[in-house]
């Protein structure tokens, strides 16, 4: 006699360790007399009253896939709580498959739609939620990352350091756009540990609205300054965030750039990379400055690879950690680690009053880890704008001294 039964849904887009946490979570489920059931899609069928989407997970089938890329019961990024019709169905269908305990694998859209159903559910199906963002943009106690983070750095640090070698036996840059639309923490913690020419994130610019020129120049000044210091190459990292701290007037003359029906562009459709690239060498053949930029879009590649031991053993920690404490009688948290114990955070704590949304970590930019990062990159820095080395950059860029520090003093984070 089954004490329950536990379904298990993935929302969102991959990250490495989800089948990790299904694994753990439906063996120990498993263990303690629940049925377990896979929703395939996330919210998708859930929302649309549609039941029939939904398996038995078995121990034998989860045994193995702990160290494996991807998920085994897909994922989408369907709104459970995008109007009250869709809420009503995901519990509705939830009731209707016999689901009492609910584990929702997924980022912040994910999480706060498990928050809604929870609420919803009127206490009738506990819900719980794991942590899943290649991102790591969810406020998680002791800034532990989100799983999927480590795995993704590293893979990410992988292309990087092929990018570095390309580069330096080619004699070219890249502008690597990486993944990270609300936080350049990937961005940042791959040009760390390969040793990137440098990495702008939008933390750097604070509540600031930048220019593509600016972001352009800020690229150009390590140019000129790796030149000076005898390379012709190098990689720039931008964490694809950026975007967001873009003023859509500075982007009027953009050419290519996608708009609505309205003519106004539409930021979240741009191709940061290409328009990157497009700036960068515009503004070089204005100064005469001859380099080949070439761009790379670093992402897709990174998020159903298969996990580093890291992310294996502690998705599987959040997997058994979840299922503990819903069969506790827990419901309504987001399950983290602090210290190596689980660490529940209620859903409710982690939503915005403000937006009404999830709250977003960035990356904090007055911590040492920060400025380590910051001072391993080749960028403008104040003191090159000191003679004599304000000269010396403003000659290899065919500048005079007030041309180029009127030019590139913007530049200086």
């Amino acid at each position: 006699m089954t004490t329950g039964t536990l379904g298990i849904l993935v929302g969102g887009g991959p990250a490495p360790g989800i089948n990790s946490v299904i694994a753990a979570a439906a063996i120990e489920a498993s263990n303690e007399g629940y049925r377990v059931l896979g929703l395939f899609d996330g919210f998708k069928w859930l929302a649309a009253g549609d039941s029939a989407h939904a398996a038995q997970l078995e121990i034998e089938d989860v045994s193995r896939i702990h160290w494996t890329g991807g998920s085994i019961l897909r994922t989408s990024r369907t709104n459970p709580a995008k109007d009250e019709r869709s809420l009503h169905n995901c519990v509705a269908t939830l009731d209707a498959l016999g689901i009492t305990h609910l584990l929702c694998i997924g980022g912040d859209d994910t999480t706060f739609g498990a928050a809604q159903i929870a609420h919803a559910a009127g206490g009738k199906i506990r819900v719980v939620t794991v942590p899943k963002t290649i991102d790591n943009d969810l406020p998680l106690p002791d800034n532990m990352p989100t799983f999927g983070f480590e795995t993704a750095r590293t893979v990410g640090t992988a292309i990087v350091e092929t990018l570095m070698e390309d580069a330096r036996t080619t004699t070219r840059w890249y502008t690597a756009v990486c993944m990270g639309r609300k936080s350049g923490a990937l961005a940042l913690g791959i040009c760390r540990a390969a040793g990137g020419t440098l990495a702008i994130i939008p933390e750097e610019f604070g509540d600031e609205r930048v220019s593509f020129e600016l972001v352009a120049d800020i690229i150009i000044g390590s140019m000129i300054k790796r030149r000076f210091m005898g390379h012709d190459h190098g990689v720039a990292i931008i964490a694809e965030g950026v975007v967001e701290q873009l003023d859509e007037k500075a982007l009027e003359g953009l050419k290519g750039a996608p708009r609505d029906q309205y003519g106004h562009i539409r930021i979240s459709d741009l191709d940061v990379g290409d328009a990157v690239r497009g700036f960068v060498r515009e503004r070089l053949e204005a100064m005469r400055f001859d380099a080949t930029v070439v761009k790379k879009e670093i992402g897709y590649e990174l998020r159903c690879a298969k996990p580093v031991p890291f992310d294996v053993e502690y998705t599987r920690t959040l997997g058994y950690g979840a299922v503990r404490y819903l069969t506790d009688g827990g419901s309504g948290a987001l399950i983290a680690l602090r210290g190596g114990k689980v660490a529940p955070v209620d859903l409710q704590e982690l939503i915005d009053p403000q937006t009404g949304r999830v709250r977003t970590r960035r990356v904090d930019t007055d911590t040492e880890s920060y400025e380590v990062g910051r001072k391993y990159m080749i960028r403008l820095e104040k003191s090159d704008f000191d003679q004599p080395r304000l000269g010396e950059l403003a000659s290899v860029a065919r500048m005079t001294p007030k041309e180029f520090e009127t030019r590139f003093s913007a530049t200086l984070r």
